[in-house]
């Protein structure tokens, strides 16, 4: 059912199409306009990922399908340690679902409005990482539309390195 996978090695039997019957939905995340985020784990593996779903019907309604698609279709081309990467895509007959890196540590913005005081030595850090992200996308000629705070998501078990988020378009 329109299942893809990025180019990493996959974690799960190749000759199996993925889908939403694959995962255990744990709790839900986030809601936007046409869709939700969920905390899921994938059965075989007990990974725990993001799973992003989107409602076909309202994506038509706000003339959204082809944004979506071109979002999709730019992370199945991209993989690296300080962006969110897509591990698996596919659809049923009412949700679009993509499956991508769960980074449980909140985004950026959250930290700034919470006061959190981070050393000098891990603003650097975070600045290279970031630069080193953007530098990524840049040489695949894509530029990253909403470089902000809430697109910088923290990921607290790997030591709170900040990855960007899905905010990508073509050149």
């Amino acid at each position: 059912m329109g299942a893809n996978t990025s180019s990493k090695p996959p974690v799960f039997d190749e000759n199996e199409d993925v889908n939403f019957d694959h995962f255990e939905i744990l709790r839900a995340i986030g809601k936007g306009s046409f869709g939700k985020v969920c905390i899921v784990q994938k059965n075989d593996t007990k990974k725990m990922y993001a799973m992003k779903y989107m409602n076909k019907q309202k994506c038509v309604e706000r003339n959204e399908v082809r944004n979506v698609f071109k979002e999709l279709q730019i992370m199945q081309g991209l993989e690296h340690p300080f962006l969110v990467n897509l591990w698996y895509s596919f659809q049923d007959e009412e949700d679009m679902f993509m499956v991508v890196d769960l980074l449980l540590g909140g985004d950026l913005r959250y930290h700034l409005q919470q006061n959190v005081r981070f050393k000098e030595e891990t603003v650097k850090l975070f600045i290279c990482e970031l630069v080193m992200a953007l530098d990524y996308l840049q040489s695949q000629r894509i530029i990253h539309r909403s470089v902000k705070s809430k697109e910088t998501a923290m990921n607290v078990i790997q030591g709170e390195n900040p990855q960007l988020a899905n905010s990508v378009n073509s050149c």
